[in-house]
């Protein structure tokens, strides 16, 4: 296993709640650390709100043992700088559910086709190239990264609501444009199966059709 092993400390009931906030004060502003978390399954990101800035994210599959969550990174878009591949967490009584009600939603989703002309062009998911969407209680994050040469290619989220088909976006963070945050996108979507079909406009206007299939762990 390469890198470094990074040590954070919270105490939480896993088990009622799978989005959870706290800040640190960094060089005179204020940093809000988010994480996203499934049975298996854990991501957390840096950014400020005023004025609005993406820092960092970080993310993979977990392993609990005791008081001691173990993530091997599948992503970490600083790993350029401090080598990453690895972090444990373990309890400590500083951070706050902030989870919103569930929604049918909630999971991991890879991009895994478009629709063109009413065509579908499917793509491979199982390749190391990736884009991700991981939604719960609320909260989104799209994480597009490459899980061999462990390359970050970008990342945004916020917060959502989805009802009657209708999903809308509210973004907190976006790693490419920080004008893009603010922003609130919404889009028609439907379940067909196990895949998501995403309609609407992208943060730069265009047109989109996009399907989402659930993620499994062999993925």
């Amino acid at each position: 296993m390469r890198g470094v092993v990074w040590v954070f400390l919270f105490s939480i009931n896993f088990s009622l709640a799978q989005v959870y906030s706290f800040e640190t004060e960094e060089e005179g502003r204020t940093i809000t650390h988010r994480i996203l978390m499934d049975a298996e399954y854990l991501v957390e990101t840096q950014f400020a709100i005023h004025p609005p800035q993406f820092i960092s994210t970080r993310g993979g599959f977990y392993s609990k043992k005791g008081n001691t969550y173990a993530v091997n990174l599948e992503f970490n878009s600083n790993h350029s700088n401090d080598s990453l591949t690895a972090w444990t967490l373990v309890s400590d009584e500083s951070w706050e559910d902030v989870s919103k009600v569930a929604l049918d939603l909630n999971g991991k989703w890879l991009m895994s086709g478009r629709v063109r002309d009413n065509k579908e062009q499917r793509r491979d998911t199982s390749r190391p190239r990736k884009t991700m969407k991981f939604l719960e209680n609320g909260f989104f994050q799209w994480i597009a990264f490459n899980t061999e040469t462990f390359e970050f290619f970008g990342s945004g989220g916020g917060y959502y609501t989805a009802q009657d088909g209708k999903y809308t976006e509210h973004i907190e963070y976006f790693s490419r444009n920080n004008t893009s945050v603010g922003r609130v996108l919404p889009f028609e979507y439907s379940i067909l199966g196990s895949d998501w079909h995403h309609e609407g406009f992208s943060s730069k206007g265009d047109a989109m059709h996009e399907i989402w299939s659930k993620r499994t762990s062999n993925e």
